[in-house]
């Protein structure tokens, strides 16, 4: 594992009113930093993975803190583009019970969002990789984020490094005039593994299991409808060989069940289900999955059940842990899986 991960994408500013209080209520926000590819490079750190981040920001002390702090991390920068005016921020309110999460995104004519092919040497950064990573957020966000999103897939499958893709569907973000069924398709082509919620693949590829509804499952999803996503999405791009959707079941904002899917080789791959009872934080809980199940793929090639097992465990706990990052290490992860869920204190 001396080879490293590249992940792309946007990095934002996160202003979160603080507890459980409403934007109309809060006269003070928490500042941190999180994006998909960021959470996933993160999480790849934490578990003694080289990883670099690559993204464009602009020349400002805000940018500049935020490369301080995923530094701090241990997440390479070095390929970090500069130039524009700003970097995206987005607002959080966290739900409650019946109460859901709140999301708003002022990230119009961020610097990445200004991103055009070309600005970032593709082969360069690829040149020591073992893994690029990308997520449907950043063709969302611009063409040009797409083109150089597209850019750097192709330039991966030249190179022969493995893609993978977190599907990741934000309604709100696709605003340029493309759709994400037009835009990802040819992107999505280019992957290794593809990842997806169960909603990702109806919303993108008009590709759903049968009888489900995502808004009412009571907390209960059954794995075994999601073997038909796995074999459409295949089907529909034959370079992937592995298809895994994570299933969250919703009883309510501070409750939910956490498991997932993985399909390869014609095998169906279940892991256990978790309850999570007292969620501290639920965003970026897919990215801690990814982050996961890139880590289970290298540290165990061949393994998918063992890596399937570790995304769903650090997946879990980062729903304990407060901001955007899966904040936890190899051995926190692997005493969840191996059964110690009892939060007694360690000394």
């Amino acid at each position: 594992m001396e080879k490293k991960v590249v992940t792309f994408g946007e990095i934002m500013l996160r202003l979160a009113a603080p507890g459980y209080l409403r934007f109309v209520q809060s006269d003070t926000f928490s500042a941190t930093f999180g994006g998909g590819e960021a959470n996933v490079a993160v999480s790849l750190a934490n578990y003694g993975v080289p990883v670099e981040f690559v993204t464009r920001l602009p020349d400002n002390d805000i940018a500049r803190a935020c490369v301080m702090d995923l530094r701090r991390y241990g997440v390479g920068v070095s390929h970090i583009v500069y130039g524009g005016d700003r970097m995206g921020i987005y607002f959080l309110e966290t739900g409650a019970v019946s109460r859901a999460s709140k999301v708003i995104y002022d990230r119009a004519h961020s610097a990445v969002a200004e991103i055009k092919p070309g600005m970032v040497d593709w082969e360069k950064v690829l040149a020591d990789a073992s893994w690029f990573h990308w997520t449907g957020i950043t063709p969302a966000i611009s063409e040009g984020a797409a083109l150089a999103c597209l850019e750097a897939i192709e330039a991966a499958n030249r190179m022969h490094v493995p893609v993978s893709c977190d599907l990741n569907y934000r309604k709100n973000l696709w605003k340029y005039g493309k759709t994400a069924s037009s835009v990802m398709p040819e992107l999505v082509a280019g992957c290794d593994v593809i990842l997806g919620n169960e909603e990702d693949a109806e919303k993108i590829f008009g590709i759903k299991p049968e009888g489900f509804d995502v808004a009412h499952t009571g907390g209960e999803v059954d794995a075994a409808a999601f073997e038909s996503v796995c074999r459409q999405l295949m089907a529909r791009f034959p370079r992937a060989g592995k298809v895994i959707i994570t299933l969250r079941g919703s009883v309510n904002a501070n409750h939910n069940t956490w498991g997932g899917v993985l399909y390869a080789g014609g095998k169906l791959y279940q892991s256990k289900r978790y309850d999570i009872t007292h969620i501290v934080d639920r965003v970026g809980g897919g990215d801690s999955f990814m982050g996961g199940l890139l880590y289970g793929l290298l540290a165990r090639p061949g393994d998918d059940r063992w890596a399937l097992d570790f995304a769903v465990a650090a997946s879990c706990l980062k729903h304990t842990v407060y901001g955007d990052y899966n904040q936890v290490s190899v051995d926190e992860v692997e005493k969840l899986m191996g059964g110690d869920a009892s939060g007694r204190v360690s000394r």
